[in-house]
């Protein structure tokens, strides 16, 4: 990768506090907890530059709620570990948010797939080497390889794949540019979860 990952790439405005009252993070935890015993979530001195990988979101009332920057490498996840995404501005590279921690350094890409998929209301990225290797058997589409994680570039590649409906159905997909990145989504956590364990099962 160009840069460690999980350096926010945008401009940030973001509120230290709690998280607001409707926030429930007990799905945000189960499927963290079953990616990091998969290692789809977590950290590695040797990988990455040692930095943390991974992250979860789920659709709110309003915005999003996302697990922070650098958090993949936690045992398990607490409320200081997550974020409320109240707006992106996307044309402008802005996004506003609160929460105990700043937000992933990909919450464009999970806010393009709220956006564009009205139904999808959980959103799983995850890194492994096969499964992104073998993306095209996978049969899952996979944004330009010159889109970098985390910038205006990857979140417009997102959108134009998103566009298809194959890719709607499904529900995965393969980020080009982003080593060993692979992004699920469904209209619940159940949905987005049992769709990446599909996957993982499949790679050889």
């Amino acid at each position: 990768m160009d840069l460690v990952d999980g350096v926010i790439k945008f401009d940030l405005e973001h509120e230290t506090g709690p998280l607001p009252d409707w926030a429930d993070i007990s799905q945000l935890q189960g499927w963290f907890g079953r990616c990091r015993k998969l290692d789809l979530i977590g950290q590695h001195a040797d990988r990455y530059q040692g930095a943390a990988y991974g992250n979860i979101s789920q659709r709110g009332p309003t915005g999003f709620l996302i697990t922070g920057t650098q958090t993949g490498g936690q045992l398990r996840l607490e409320e200081k570990d997550v974020c409320w995404v109240k707006h992106i501005d996307l044309a402008h590279n802005r996004l506003t948010s609160s929460g105990p921690v700043k937000p992933s350094s990909e919450s464009m890409t999970h806010e393009q797939v709220y956006r564009h998929v009205p139904e999808a209301n959980f959103v799983i990225h995850v890194h492994h080497k096969a499964m992104w290797n073998q993306a095209s058997q996978l049969g899952m589409a996979a944004t330009d390889k010159t889109a970098k994680y985390g910038t205006q570039e990857m979140a417009y590649e997102v959108e134009r794949l998103l566009k298809d409906k194959q890719v709607r159905n499904t529900g995965a997909f393969s980020m080009g540019g982003h080593e060993d990145g692979i992004v699920v989504f469904g209209d619940s956590a159940d949905q987005a979860g049992k769709r990446l364990e599909q996957l993982f099962g499949k790679v050889r």
